[in-house]
């Protein structure tokens, strides 16, 4: 007898399109977090660091701020963009 869980993986099916915008999402999360591990950092900083385009970086920041996997903290000395940090676990 099959599980249920191995039916529906038989009735829906997910392209290779979307397989490889997730690896990708989830291989970009995992640089930014470990790169927020050796403190914060403005978007600019974690874009040239990563060596991804800063409109990526944005977006993909934005996303992980909206989960709660990282925070905002101060502005930069230029007023221009935000510092952000992991978000402490408690």
């Amino acid at each position: 007898m099959k599980k249920t869980i191995d039916v529906m993986k038989e009735k829906r099916t997910v392209t290779d399109q979307v397989k490889n915008r997730i690896k990708a999402f989830n291989k970009l999360k995992r640089l930014v977090l470990k790169s927020l591990e050796s403190g914060q950092k403005t978007i600019p900083e974690l874009a040239k660091e990563i060596d991804y385009d800063i409109d990526v970086i944005t977006y993909n920041l934005m996303t992980l701020l909206k989960y709660g996997f990282i925070e905002a903290g101060e502005i930069d000395d230029d007023d221009e963009y935000y510092y952000y940090k992991l978000k402490n676990k408690k």
